[in-house]
């Protein structure tokens, strides 16, 4: 099972439903991908409550009216196929509207962070 996976299918699941929130179960990749979805304006808030064995991860979705805000949510990397990019081959989806999710060397980033921070790295996935 990929716990990275299974969150994006939560979070896409959850617009698709028209969910107001989301809870999922807590690790810190998904806190930080949760925070990066929080910053481009896709989510509207990330919390974390809960202790260790049972610690939930609490996400508000955000919609314009009755259309959501997110509507692409895919999974670039997984763990039998690796897709790795150098900073030069970043490119933002939808020219520049949408946003790839990169792991680098100093943690997760935007293509857009990680082309300014010249960091390549794994990319995890990307939206819009």
């Amino acid at each position: 099972m990929d716990p990275i996976a299974n969150f994006l299918t939560q979070i896409r699941n959850a617009y698709k439903a028209h969910h107001e929130t989301l809870s999922a179960p807590y690790s810190k990749i998904k806190e930080q991908i949760a925070s990066l979805l929080k910053d481009a304006g896709f989510i509207s808030d990330a919390k974390v409550e809960g202790q260790v064995p049972n610690k939930k991860l609490f996400l508000t979705l955000v919609y314009q009216g009755k259309q959501a805000v997110l509507t692409h949510l895919s999974r670039i990397s997984t763990p039998s196929v690796r897709v790795y990019s150098p900073s030069a081959l970043l490119r933002s989806p939808l020219s520049g509207r949408g946003l790839k999710i990169i792991s680098t060397s100093k943690g997760l980033m935007t293509d857009r962070q990680a082309k300014k921070a010249g960091l390549g790295g794994e990319v995890i996935c990307q939206i819009w």
